[in-house]
């Protein structure tokens, strides 16, 4: 599978991932998704401390051991849970998000993670002291490098000004534009983006029939959404791919995109996730053409 450089960084990532928020309580489960990703060629993992209170960051740890040296793996941190109060609180100083890297270590059974990411962020953080916290931790050797996973574009022109993050993680895909706005900003930092959500919690795939509701998606009414994902998929068929397929690569055809992190809880998913690799990039020309079929809009709140 082809790998893409991840920002200024060292680690080369395969353009598609998998994100491990979408594994279950079941281990052995968890474990072929896993192995059968690996197997095919996905080497970045992508998992975090506040997803199942731990068990998540558990399940991943069992799964690969063995197999830490054949992948990249990534956490993100700064949601502290506090038993018997109120439940997960922000927490982004320096002294939690040392403790919380430990515990992540821990429980992914690994002596150091290549990429650590701030769950979050808000411009009423610590900010200064927040950064100071993740360059500690690459000097210790903790962590590798890091990056966040936000969407608000005031904190992300700050860390990009401020900090040597390697990557920000956003929501992206064919029905969620609102990234766009800021490729040429984040790119000219030699930052990359990895992209999550690339299939809108499935709607992006042939099966979209049993995922619409009258509420619809974001800004896209339900009858909006309907005549958008019809178009799509015709689209798609009339140039020989899947609809999934065809919203995996218009995440992954931008030189900012790194790496796309869709979700598998069967093996089959993992499969079909993996044939977008395989598949021609998509011309200008056709992106362009999805542009036209889609929302371009921006985020509007959290700006300066």
């Amino acid at each position: 599978m082809k790998k893409n450089k991840l920002g200024h960084s060292e680690l080369y990532v395969s353009e598609i991932g998998f994100g491990c928020m979408s594994l279950t309580g079941d281990q052995q489960t968890n474990e072929r998704l896993l192995h059968e990703a690996i197997s095919n060629g996905v080497n970045f993992f992508d998992t975090a401390d506040l997803y199942d209170k731990g068990m998540n960051e558990i399940s991943v740890g069992k799964a690969l051991k063995g197999k830490r040296s054949d992948i990249l793996l990534a956490s993100k941190g700064g949601n502290e849970w506090t038993e018997g109060k109120d439940g997960w609180n922000w927490n982004p100083t320096k002294s939690y998000l040392k403790t919380a890297v430990e515990k992540s270590l821990h429980r992914l059974q690994t002596d150091y993670l290549d990429l650590y990411q701030l769950h979050g962020g808000t411009m009423e953080d610590p900010i200064e002291e927040t950064i100071e916290a993740f360059d500690e931790l690459v000097k210790e050797g903790k962590i590798r490098y890091y990056g966040i996973s936000s969407i608000r574009p005031n904190v992300i022109k700050t860390y990009l000004e401020k900090s040597n993050i390697t990557s920000i993680m956003m929501q992206f895909s064919l029905l969620d534009r609102r990234p766009e706005e800021w490729f040429s900003v984040i790119e000219e930092k030699n930052v990359s983006i990895i992209a999550r959500g690339p299939v809108a919690k499935g709607l992006l795939t042939d099966n979209y029939d049993k995922k619409l509701s009258e509420q619809g998606y974001l800004t896209y009414s339900g009858e909006d959404l309907k005549m958008t994902l019809q178009q799509l998929r015709n689209f798609a068929n009339t140039n020989e791919l899947t609809l999934q397929e065809l919203a995996l690569r218009y995440s992954l055809d931008h030189s900012v995109v790194a790496t796309v992190i869709p979700g598998a809880s069967q093996v089959d998913q993992v499969k079909e996730n993996i044939i977008a690799s395989t598949k021609p990039a998509l011309t200008e020309d056709t992106k362009k053409q999805l542009q036209m079929m889609t929302k371009e809009w921006k985020y509007e709140q959290h700006r300066d």
